[in-house]
């Protein structure tokens, strides 16, 4: 989408519907800044949580805006792991370039050993623990699940060495019922899981992307509320049909988005219903 185009017509700073709104650009949510306030708190001492919910409800931007959180704190270290569904060496070697250790994958306890020399140190010097974010983190085998459990703790368990985060859908939820994952799931300090928006929630959350994003006029309010209506709670496919809207609106240079444009875009999608015709059960009289 031409960022001249949002700017000239709408005096948008960016799309409010895209993938790459600046965080603070998201709409807020009481449940996720309160989890973000539980998580500086946890950083202190360290340990597991969990953000999950099921797709399109916001997982992936409430981690982004924890980043950014997390990132304004003071001397804290924040890493990334991008992925997740590495088996035990590409693990050690991630977490060897987020740490700027060279791990060899023929020497597994080396790595083992340098890593938690790392973190220890870092702990030593700074009162809150190294923060490790993981995404789509359900894709994580359990081995590896396993062996971040063992890295990140020492003094039999009694001392925490990183602060993760997993963001997921359910299935990791599931999977730490496994006895095999119970360690790592009842390690879980702090949870949140994102429930399908309401129809009220999903109108604030639109009036605040676009008032964030330069143009609180940017929608008319009974475009705002069929979109919110034709949601059903999810945030992804709102963002999705706002985004249809806007590249409709900007291609007819319309000032306004409103809810003759939202029929005129989606009523083309819907499939014609096929005239009446002659047929056992249907008869011309």
């Amino acid at each position: 989408m031409n960022h001249k185009h949002l700017l000239s017509l709408y005096g948008l700073k960016w799309n409010p519907f895209g993938q790459d709104v600046p965080p603070e650009g998201l709409a807020s949510r009481p449940q996720i800044d309160t989890f973000s306030w539980r998580i500086e708190q946890m950083a202190k001492s360290g340990g597991f949580a969990l953000l999950t919910g099921d797709p399109g409800t916001g997982k992936s931007a409430a981690l982004r805006g924890l980043n950014k959180k997390l990132r304004e704190i003071r001397d804290i270290n924040v890493t990334i792991f991008s992925r997740p569904q590495s088996r035990i060496a590409d693990f050690y070697r991630e977490l060897g370039h987020l740490y700027g250790i060279e791990l060899r994958a023929h020497n597994a306890y080396g790595g083992f050993q340098s890593l938690r020399e790392r973190w220890q140190a870092y702990c030593e010097s700074s009162l809150i623990r190294p923060v490790i974010l993981i995404d789509e983190a359900q894709e994580m085998p359990t081995a590896t699940l396993s062996e971040l459990r063992l890295l990140s703790s020492s003094e039999f368990d009694s001392k925490n060495l990183l602060t993760v985060i997993f963001c997921s859908d359910r299935r990791l939820t599931e999977r730490f019922r496994h006895p095999d994952l119970m360690p790592v799931g009842s390690r879980v300090k702090v949870r949140l899981l994102l429930e399908p928006l309401t129809r009220d929630e999903m109108v604030r959350a639109i009036t605040e992307l676009i008032s964030k994003a330069g143009n609180p006029n940017l929608m008319t309010q009974e475009l705002i509320q069929i979109l919110a209506d034709h949601s059903l709670g999810n945030f992804r496919v709102m963002t999705t049909m706002a985004t249809d809207l806007l590249i409709h609106a900007i291609a007819k240079e319309a000032q306004q988005l409103d809810e003759a444009l939202f029929f005129e875009v989606f009523n083309n999608h819907q499939p014609r219903k096929k005239p009446p015709g002659k047929g056992p059960n249907n008869e011309n009289k």
